[in-house]
């Protein structure tokens, strides 16, 4: 087999922390893989756990209505804070997530990409069932957050674990490919909802079979942990050099058979350092940099994607639709959401990550200041369509973009921080929306987004870095 033996050629050296590779030609030796079957697996597999954890995250606005008219919430409250708003079942969440990403995201960098991605999946589908058996809103809006938890670690933890996978040549296209899997969840659940929140299936409010069916998630993660194995990068940058090298032979032995000739000599490249990540390392240079820039564009992000992606069905009652219709028209816009992962695929590696980043926060923009305006129901799910895949490809950017700009020995911890602040400004946001809604009506919530996106393309088009078809530990040096 044509891969490099542990000491194959000399190993380079970390700039930031001047230690030695333990495994050199680790990174050389994954970036060289060309894209077969065993490698989509891994990327298949990982993206059914992160289905589940969409699920989860966007029931929050299609049970909306439900929970409104089952009398445990209001859509608006005369407080900012009310807890019995809409607004503080979305905040639960957020702060949930923004718990999970800010706090625990780094476990993934001390127990390893695997645990944790396993771990938190049980986690958030234990939470979520419990959730679906509350009565009061209080109840719901405390088990909303311990599962939002759950859900914030295992986002950054499959972020991370899919760009230390893949070759550089193909996590532009991972990345779509994991969206496009994971945003078939999102017209599942606008399919359910339409279908089961107008009704009591067996004395059961609709919303709670919905949520009920996202805690399903814990029935298949055994399976896919069976089947993935720890991130080589990861094992090489703990020193366990017998492990990573076991991990990467197996995986080489797989794609060289399905390749049908021997793998591409590995180009000798920046391996990861075995020093121990400190969260100072996040705040020095050319981190520095990249955190900050990272942490004012999820500030804004988040505003403009959850604001319309969590409030479609209430938005489009707003505009004078009914409960019925809305989740109906809301189930057309939801079916657009893996389109726009699947232009991604086509796109991703064609295109620089931070160029797809800002004309996807430009279309995002200038579709919902059109969206405001109309009343037809035809260009209502038009735009939102077209606003949902401006979305989505904003997403597939974004989340290959931040795991990129740090070195594999604080990526979840810095990917978790930088997207811990997405979390709370969507925390706020679900106030912010129903303020907007309350007292601008439509226009106003689309003000709100159109302006987060203006900062967004502002961040990332003047300060952020290029990435595209580098290796991992190159762009962190």
């Amino acid at each position: 087999m044509a891969s490099l033996p542990v000491g194959a050629h000399s190993a380079s050296t970390d700039s930031t922390a001047g230690a030695p590779a333990p495994v050199p030609g680790i990174n050389a030796r994954i970036d060289r893989l060309p894209a077969t079957r065993a490698v989509w697996v891994l990327v298949f597999l990982l993206s059914i756990g992160g289905w589940f954890e969409f699920y989860d995250l966007f029931f929050t606005a299609y049970v909306g209505p439900g929970l409104v008219k089952s009398g445990l919430y209001a859509t608006t409250t005369a407080s900012f804070f009310g807890v019995s708003g809409l607004g503080a079942f979305v905040a639960a969440s957020f702060a949930g997530l923004f718990i999970g990403t800010f706090l625990l995201a780094g476990l993934a960098d001390r127990y390893g990409r695997r645990t944790v991605f396993t771990v938190s999946l049980l986690w958030y589908s234990a939470a979520t069932l419990i959730m679906a058996l509350q009565s009061t809103a209080p109840a719901i809006n405390v088990w909303r957050l311990i599962a939002g938890i759950g859900v914030g670690v295992e986002l950054v933890t499959i972020d991370t674990y899919v760009s230390e996978l893949v070759p550089k040549h193909l996590r532009g296209r991972a990345f779509a490919f994991v969206h496009l899997v994971q945003y078939t969840a999102v017209p599942a659940v606008a399919l359910f909802a339409w279908w089961l929140v107008p009704q009591t299936p067996f004395g059961l409010d609709g919303w709670r079979w919905v949520v009920i069916i996202g805690a399903l998630g814990a029935l298949v993660v055994w399976a896919i942990r069976r089947r993935v194995p720890e991130s080589p990068r990861w094992l090489a940058q703990q020193g366990r050099t017998a492990e990573a090298e076991q991990v990467l032979q197996a995986l080489e032995a797989k794609v060289e058979a399905q390749y049908g000739r021997p793998l591409p000599t590995p180009v000798p490249t920046v391996e990861p350092a075995t020093t121990r990540a400190a969260f100072r390392e996040i705040w020095q240079p050319p981190y520095r940099k990249r955190a900050i820039t990272l942490l004012v564009f999820n500030l804004f992000q988040s505003i403009g994607f959850y604001g319309f992606a969590s409030w479609v069905p209430t938005l489009l009652v707003s505009k004078g639709v009914t409960i019925t219709h809305s989740l109906m028209y809301s189930f057309v816009i939801a079916i657009s959401n893996p389109f726009g992962p699947l232009i991604g695929m086509a796109i991703a590696d064609r295109i620089e990550r931070k160029t797809l980043i800002v004309l996807s926060a430009l279309g995002m923009a200038v579709f919902g200041s059109l969206f405001a305006t109309q009343t037809s129901p035809a260009m209502l799910m038009t735009l939102g369509v077209l606003i949902t895949l401006c979305g989505t490809l904003l997403s597939v950017g974004y989340h290959a973009y931040q795991t990129e700009l740090f070195p594999t020995r604080v990526r979840a911890r810095a990917v978790g921080l930088v997207y811990s602040v997405s979390r709370l400004s969507a925390m706020f946001s679900g106030f912010m929306i129903a303020f907007a809604l309350r007292h601008f009506e439509v226009t106003g919530v689309f003000a709100l987004i159109s302006f987060s996106m203006v900062m967004v393309m502002g961040a990332i088009g003047l300060f952020g870095p290029r990435t595209n078809n580098r290796n991992l530990d190159e762009i962190s040096h």
